[in-house]
């Protein structure tokens, strides 16, 4: 992936060098390249951006982006943590941005694109300088490798998985989200988002509806069937179950015969 990127890279530097007095056909260039890309001015406002980017970023239109947008302001850049290396570009390096994940929610609530089934866009991206004749960077360019758009369901079934093959330990919420190779924060607000609880609240009903097969079980006393779900049987416990199923454990045992 990344000897493409860099061919891609390589072609557009020389290309674009010899386009750099012409504007108006290099903007034709961008516009039709099949490659997302995006030109920026030194103080990182986007001056150019191309169909293929507009399209695969949800982008609504080039008015709303180009002349606005600031990618030293890019607040999901900065969560990821990629400010400063895309500022080496401003030094005459190329950057190479790998593993680019981008929570689309996060992308609809500061910026103007459209609301699609869309949860984490992922890319692959290269920055790099364009100099003029002088050899003195006058902007740069942002090419972008896209490699999947996540739309959830699988991240989610993989924590759902985790939570359903751990229930009998105490609930971690980092390796919950791991398993989904998710963020903690990003994991959080996607699983809720398709199943209406949280992780945590999951991993709750989950052992409650455990706790309930046990006591179906009359060879167990209450406080074994809390025991061999791993929980205490206590005042504590007991509210929850009655919290979650609406009768206490004992009475529910009753109902249940």
């Amino acid at each position: 992936m990344k000897d493409q990127i860099e061919d891609v890279q390589r072609s557009l530097d020389k290309s674009f060098q010899s386009l750099f007095e012409e504007q108006e056909l290099l903007a034709k260039v961008i516009e039709f390249f099949p490659y997302p890309i995006q030109i920026f001015s030194l103080d990182g406002t986007a001056k150019l951006i191309n169909k293929a980017n507009l399209e695969m970023i949800g982008i609504r239109s080039i008015e709303s982006h180009v002349g606005k947008y600031n990618v030293f302001e890019d607040p999901i850049v900065r969560e990821l943590g990629f400010i400063e290396q895309v500022r080496q570009v401003l030094t005459g390096k190329t950057v190479y941005l790998t593993d680019f994940n981008a929570s689309y929610q996060d992308m609809i609530r500061y910026f103007n694109v459209q609301d699609r089934d869309i949860q984490t866009i992922s890319s692959d991206i290269t920055c790099f300088p364009l100099v003029n004749a002088d050899g003195v960077v006058e902007c740069f360019a942002a090419v972008f490798i896209f490699k999947k758009i996540y739309r959830g369901k699988e991240e989610i079934e993989r924590g759902r998985q985790y939570i359903e093959t751990h229930w009998q330990e105490p609930f971690d919420a980092n390796e919950t989200a791991r398993a989904a190779c998710l963020s903690k924060a990003h994991f959080t607000k996607l699983f809720k988002k398709h199943t209406g609880v949280t992780p945590h609240e999951y991993y709750i009903n989950y052992r409650i509806s455990k706790l309930k097969e046990k006591l179906l079980d009359t060879n167990l006393s209450i406080a074994q069937a809390f025991a061999a779900c791993n929980m205490n049987y206590n005042g504590h416990s007991a509210r929850l179950f009655k919290e979650k199923v609406g009768v206490t454990p004992s009475v529910y045992r009753k109902m249940s015969e």
